[in-house]
Order: C-alpha cells, then structure tokens, then sequence
C-alpha cells in the first residue's frame, strides 16, 4: 500500500492508541485458515490464571499450522504500519508473536493492561509492540470483544481509574483491530453463547526478546521452507550490532543448509559504529 494511504491508519494509531481497518483480508483467506486451525481449537485445553482466563484457549506456532498465517504476518498495509511504528527505534522489526485465542461462553472480562508491560524498564521515548487482532469470528459487545482505552498510551499512570471508558472493537472477520503496546486494553467478558475466536500477530523492535520463542517454533527445517522476508520476520535476522547471531553471523546461515563446517564471526554493526571502529582501527595501523 502507498504511503499516503497507510498515513490515515497511521495517525489514528497515534492519536488514539488503535484503529480498525475494514476489509483488510478476503474471506477466502480467513475460511482455510480457521479450517487449518480447528483441530488445535478443539483440542488445546483452557488455560489456567486470572490473566490468561480459564474459559480461553490459546496457541501459538501458527506459521507451521496453517499456510494462511503468512498472509496476516506479511499483509503489506499492517507491515507499513509496523515499520512506521517501530522503525525509528531499532534495525529491523521483527515477529513477537502470532497466536490464536479462542474466548468461550462464560469467561469474565480480562484485567486491562499494556502489552510493553511484559519487558521492564521505563517507557515513554517510543513505541515497543503493534498488535493486530483478525477476527475469525464476528465481535461483539457480547461476546468477549477486545476493549480498547482511547488514548491511554499517552498516559503513564497505572492507575486505570483515570481512564477514559473502553470502546468495544465490534467488527466482522476481515477487519484488523491494530494497537500500540502502549494502549490499554482487554479481552470482554463472553455472556453469548458462542465462542469468539481471533488470531493476534504482533510485530515488536528487533532487539527485543519475542514473547513466543520463535526459534522453537519455527527451527530451521521448518524455517527453511518460508519466503526470505517470513524468515527474517521469525528470527532469522541479525539486528545490528550483532544481536540475535550464531556463530558470530546472521542465523538465516541456518536456511539454506546443514552447517558442519565451523563459521567465522563477521561485523555486523550500524553505518555510525562501522565508521567509528573503521577509524580507530586505521590508527593503531598509521601510529607510530
């Protein structure tokens, strides 16, 4: 998608914390991979904690589960959402999670919260996380639709009392419910029915450690199987200066064949630091 028409989404994000985009993905899409994901429904047990819920159920490892995972991971219009987001703060952006949530008849509200709040630290200077949630099923106020606070990611207070009342993000499958891992928010409380179903994908800085471990989801036999830039998504990219390397180099050394040679290490470093360690090493060779 061009710039100028992802730059509406993008300042809805920035102002509000979150948007919905309408019609994001075709139903055909949407069909085979909840069909690819139905046995794992069925059979992953609730989970257990006031936070996780225990009429939920979660999984992750999607991108082995269903080929039509990768097309909410690369959606061209969310990944310039991502990079604008989180670009400005790190190398390259990369997969935190992709996860399917299934919220059952019965299961109480979730506590709100933050999702930068799994990493420590102070926040503030910018954007760690976008999250986007694809309805597999319609949401409704009814059935546990995710409750967004409008404007809470610029207010630091942990104090949810402060807060402006949530909007319910009711929207039919096809919609992507984007927001900043700044924004407040949480799963509703399911008094339908029906079983609410959703697969969140969320894109994180590159030098963050993923919420889901993408090296045991997606090891190199499966990893190998995935376009270039999937892989790199998953893990199998060097975030500069040298995080996330094996053997001194970057892992997607790892796709294109069984390595039993042993590897030398090799800079990978930002343009500022290569210059910087270029000039040093150029005098210790001129001195005297």
């Amino acid at each position: 998608m061009k710039a100028d028409q992802t730059t509406p989404w993008f300042e809805a994000l920035m102002r509000d914390g979150f948007c919905i985009i309408p019609d994001l993905l075709p139903q055909s899409v949407l069909c085979g991979l909840t069909n690819d994901l139905a046995d794992a429904f069925a059979n992953t047990p609730f989970g257990q904690g006031h936070f996780y819920g225990f009429r939920t159920k979660r999984f992750g490892s999607l991108l082995k589960r269903s080929r039509h995972a990768a097309d909410l991971v690369m959606e061209p219009t969310i990944l310039a959402l991502a990079d604008a987001v989180l670009g400005p703060a790190c190398d390259t952006i990369q997969l935190n999670v992709a996860q399917a949530i299934a919220v059952h008849p019965g299961e109480r509200q979730q506590f709100p919260h933050r999702d930068h709040d799994m990493w420590p630290g102070l926040k503030g200077p910018h954007e760690y996380l976008l999250n986007v949630i694809w309805p597999l099923d319609r949401f409704t106020q009814h059935n546990g639709a995710t409750r967004i606070y409008p404007g809470s990611h610029r207010v630091l207070s942990a104090d949810h009392s402060c807060m402006s009342d949530p909007v319910c993000a009711a929207c039919p499958p096809g919609s992507a419910i984007c927001f900043l891992g700044s924004t407040l928010h949480g799963a509703g409380a399911n008094t339908s029915q029906d079983v609410r179903r959703a697969v969140v994908i969320g894109y994180s800085l590159g030098w963050l450690k993923p919420y889901e471990n993408l090296w045991l989801a997606y090891p190199p036999a499966i990893a190998r199987n995935f376009p270039p830039e999937l892989a790199a998504l998953a893990g199998y990219a060097q975030h500069r200066p040298n995080l996330g390397n094996f053997e001194g180099q970057c892992p997607s050394v790892l796709l294109g064949r069984e390595v039993s040679v042993p590897l030398g290490a090799i800079d990978a470093l930002r343009p500022d630091q290569a210059a910087m360690i270029a000039a040093f090493a150029h005098s210790q060779v001129t001195r005297p």
